[in-house]
């Protein structure tokens, strides 16, 4: 007599998830490597048998499904932002730290004004012109609130950190420390770097969660001509 085929327990016994979505958006999405929509999703997970669910398990997510390969992901994959929002707090980022060199000491200079202007536009800022950045830095050395031309004052250190903050957990430690050089070039493009200026890369430096030591290093090869 043939044998029976025995069904392996796991082939009937098992468990399905019900998923309702409860929110949606877009996303950068690191298994299609570019910006997605997606919908943000919960589950409820019922014991099925033979395919048929038959016994409520609790409940599971909430998690992130893009609306392209269809993956999930853990919902802080959120935290990443978008290519589009993160283009725009490079920009933003670089905008912000030429303001800070120039108003601690090269607004007067063309030459400071100039590689300001260069590093703005390369940022994402296509029609920023020196005379727009000279007077942006007029306009922050009237305003009582702040301290600039000395010493990196409070006002100005929250503006820093406000800008790069945020940006410096997406960016690889070649993308921190070309920021960092582009101020440090600002800085020199008029001649030695001043106390002022130092103390307003230190703080760009801290705000990068670069190491100090690494910031001296930096600022070293950016005064040693290539």
């Amino acid at each position: 007599m043939p044998r029976a085929l025995a069904i392996p327990v796991t082939r009937l016994i098992g468990t399905r998830t019900a998923w309702t979505a409860v929110g949606d958006g877009e996303f950068f999405c690191p298994g299609c490597g570019g910006d997605r929509n997606y919908q943000r999703l919960t589950g409820r997970r019922r014991l099925a048998l033979a395919g048929v669910p038959v016994l409520p398990r609790g409940e599971t997510g909430p998690v992130v499904e893009c609306a392209a390969c269809r993956h999930h992901y853990g919902t802080d994959v959120l935290d990443h932002p978008t290519t589009v929002r993160f283009a725009a707090m490079l920009r933003d980022a670089v905008h912000t730290v030429a303001l800070a060199v120039l108003a601690a000491g090269g607004s007067s200079s063309r030459t400071s004004l100039e590689t300001a202007a260069v590093a703005v536009r390369a940022a994402g800022f296509d029609d920023c012109t020196e005379g727009q950045l000279a007077a942006l830095v007029e306009a922050l050395e009237a305003d009582t609130g702040r301290v600039y031309g000395r010493a990196c004052g409070p006002g100005l250190a929250i503006e820093l950190h406000e800008a790069l903050d945020p940006l410096a957990p997406h960016l690889a430690p070649a993308g921190r420390e070309s920021i960092f050089l582009q101020g440090a070039r600002i800085a020199l493009a008029d001649g030695p770097d001043t106390p002022a200026e130092r103390d307003v890369l230190a703080t760009v430096g801290a705000a990068l969660t670069l190491p100090a030591d690494e910031v001296t290093r930096l600022l070293e090869s950016a005064r040693t001509p290539s």
